[in-house]
């Protein structure tokens, strides 16, 4: 299969794209968080397709992006007030939110769930296909399952090449980590997966909000996923990827304690000088969020070579911001490995 590389400033392409997912065919679009695996979320042939070319398990449920809240009732069989609310708030945006599903709604969305995802993107592209498209978009991230989310349409390319047949370019994403995952099926609301809308701001509108376990640990392997991103191994390269936390003096002294050939380090830019006779891959300021959120997947895949043998990762600290979120990505690409910088060597 021949994949398109197209444009999303130029409305043929916009319309080109859209005509093939009126069509029941697959695409990858950008939204603000990370570019997005999109198909008719109505079919279940479809949403298979998506599946497939990410090659993801069966048992990890799909977001469904809608155009408006307005069309809320058309996919969840209850509006909660505090959906209303975050709607309000927060759309056209980063924010999921998991409600009950109406019937139309294929199990293959939903992983045979009775809740499913659903959210309304913020870019003009991805918003300008769903008019066009006239149905509701699954869309995953457009990356082969397991690997760094794309944030770029070359991004997509590498992994998909062959494997869709369109890929509409409309430059880095603004965020650069998934949607925040809120469930409101649960008494308090729980979040399920940190992203562009932060904790902190969550309980502004909802007042208690609580914290899934798995957002700062591993699920067990019979668990199941109440949304994207919560069980597999995730946003990771080939190479391990272990967290270091401690001062950045104390993880230089730390990884060249270990002794590994080509061994390299994501870290923060002011950094950088700590960890001199390394391979170093800086993913942005330790005091901006916005700049690790946006800099942390394309860092992550500018380590996966095979040459690496190992990744040294440095992880903002834990918040009730977006920091929580890198840091959740970081957890997840290192299957939850950290470190302190004063363990013993080989550890």
């Amino acid at each position: 299969m021949e994949t398109r590389l197209l444009d999303a400033n130029l409305p043929e392409d916009v319309a080109a794209v859209a005509a093939v997912l009126r069509d029941g065919g697959i695409a990858a679009l950008p939204t603000e968080t990370v570019y997005g695996l999109a198909g008719n979320a109505l079919d279940p042939d479809v949403v298979a397709a998506i599946y497939a070319a990410k090659g993801r398990p069966s048992d990890n449920p799909l977001i469904v992006h809608i155009a408006s809240a307005d069309d809320l009732p058309r996919i969840a069989r209850e509006v909660p007030p505090a959906a209303t609310a975050l709607a309000e708030r927060f759309w056209p945006g980063p924010l999921t939110v998991v409600l009950p599903r109406q019937p139309v709604i294929p199990d293959r969305v939903t992983a045979g769930l009775d809740t499913v995802a659903v959210r309304v993107p913020a870019h003009d592209a991805f918003r300008a296909v769903l008019r066009a498209a006239g149905v509701p978009l699954a869309a995953p991230s457009a990356n082969r399952a397991g690997s760094p989310s794309p944030t770029t349409a070359q991004h997509v390319v590498h992994d998909l090449a062959g494997r869709i047949p369109a890929v509409l370019d409309g430059g880095p994403c603004d965020v650069g980590v998934e949607s925040t995952v809120v469930d409101l099926t649960s008494t308090p609301p729980r979040l399920l997966r940190p992203g562009g809308v932060s904790l902190e701001q969550l309980r502004e509108v909802l007042g208690d909000v609580g914290v899934d376990p798995a957002v700062v640990g591993e699920m067990a392997a019979d668990q199941t996923p109440g949304a994207p991103g919560m069980k597999y191994r995730h946003y990771a390269p080939a190479a391990p990827v272990v967290v270091v936390d401690g001062t950045a003096a104390e993880a230089a002294a730390y990884v060249r304690a270990q002794g590994l050939e080509h061994p390299a380090v994501l870290c923060f830019d002011e950094e950088a000088g700590a960890f001199a006779g390394f391979e170093v891959v800086a993913y942005g300021s330790e005091d901006d969020p916005r700049s690790l959120a946006r800099g942390l997947f394309d860092a992550l895949r500018a380590l996966d070579r095979p040459e690496v043998s190992r990744i040294f990762a440095r992880c903002p600290a834990e918040d009730d911001g977006l920091s929580q979120a890198v840091r959740n990505r970081l957890l997840k690409a290192a299957a939850f490995r950290v470190v302190r910088a004063d363990a013993p060597a080989g550890t």
